[in-house]
């Protein structure tokens, strides 16, 4: 069935902070933005519970929630919000095209790329049942929640090495659990979390099973080299072992890095295609934060503006 075809300004991918800011910005511009949600509308923050480092929230807010308060300030700007996927596209052209859900073509003049990335888990059935309930991505996000507590950690790069240095600051313990008997992390990551007194190094470990019915109460671990399983009372469950940027139908397309993050000129939101921008984690290792891929967001949507009062654009 060959796909129905519908034009816009302006055709928004992903429906997290920086998309949603990227379609306020653009709407209020009047660039009549179409937004897609992706297949997780809200994106990550859709299964966090508390949100407490979000500015003008002062006594904290839900994920699912701020995502709603996003969306409802998008639509109230005229941006139109649909559920949808983008499965396709061609950048060949200076009308950029977009098949979502391999059914309607959308041609935009600009694309706002937005579509987040992916924390990886251990796969873990108890891990995604505790998602939120104790079970965290980000340390910096929930770290505070466990304030005094004792937790644990999986990951042995520089993320969880700075995750695990992080949660050492709020929490009484914090385990390190480490496949491998050394670190990936760099020499002064390493240097730091081996000297911080209350990061226990659990080496040669595998995680078994995350215990707690409601909430995380303690974890089984097995201990590679002997075979011996062990268990700790912990409240937090932190996993660190990378994010998957959600990038692969612009494989080809966009200029990205050796982890297919897609890469940006620095200080923009412009791609190697022009008419093309990219925000928040999609595009961003680094920080990954909801108010800095809100930011990012706002630059896409900026830079998309400026760009299309440089272009012919169809009436």
């Amino acid at each position: 069935m060959e796909a129905t075809t519908e034009y816009t300004d302006c055709l928004i991918i992903g429906s997290g902070p920086a998309g949603y800011t990227a379609a306020i910005y653009a709407a209020r511009a009047d660039m009549k933005p179409i937004l897609y949600t992706g297949m997780q509308p809200g994106g990550q923050l859709t299964i966090t519970t508390e949100v407490d480092n979000f500015p003008g929230y002062p006594n904290g807010t839900h994920g699912p929630k701020m995502m709603e308060d996003l969306e409802a300030q998008a639509k109230r700007f005229g941006t139109d919000v649909r559920f949808g996927m983008a499965t396709k596209v061609d950048f060949s052209g200076s009308v950029h095209k977009v098949w979502i859900d391999e059914t309607k073509l959308i041609e935009a003049q600009t694309v706002v790329i937005a579509t987040g990335a992916s924390a990886k888990w251990l796969g873990l059935e108890s891990e995604q049942r505790l998602n939120g309930f104790g079970v965290s991505a980000c340390a910096v996000c929930d770290g505070f929640f466990f304030r005094g507590q004792d937790v644990a950690i999986v990951g042995g790069g520089d993320t969880a090495a700075e995750e695990a240095s992080y949660l050492a600051k709020l929490c009484n313990k914090v385990y390190m659990i480490v496949r491998r008997d050394e670190l990936r992390a760099s020499k002064a990551m390493q240097h730091r979390v081996l000297n911080t007194p209350n990061i226990e190094m659990l080496w040669s470990t595998e995680t078994l099973e995350i215990e707690g019915g409601q909430a995380v109460t303690g974890a089984r671990f097995k201990n590679l080299k002997t075979g011996e399983e062990f268990s700790k009372t912990i409240t937090g469950f932190f996993v660190a072992i990378g994010h998957t940027p959600n990038s692969g139908i612009f494989k080809g397309w966009l200029d990205m890095d050796e982890n297919g993050y897609i890469q940006t000129i620095p200080g923009t939101s412009k791609t190697n295609v022009k008419g093309v921008f990219a925000c928040g984690d999609v595009q961003d290792h680094v920080y990954r934060q909801a108010v800095t891929a809100a930011g990012s967001g706002c630059m896409a949507a900026l830079d998309a503006e400026r760009y299309l009062a440089t272009v012919h654009v169809p009436a």
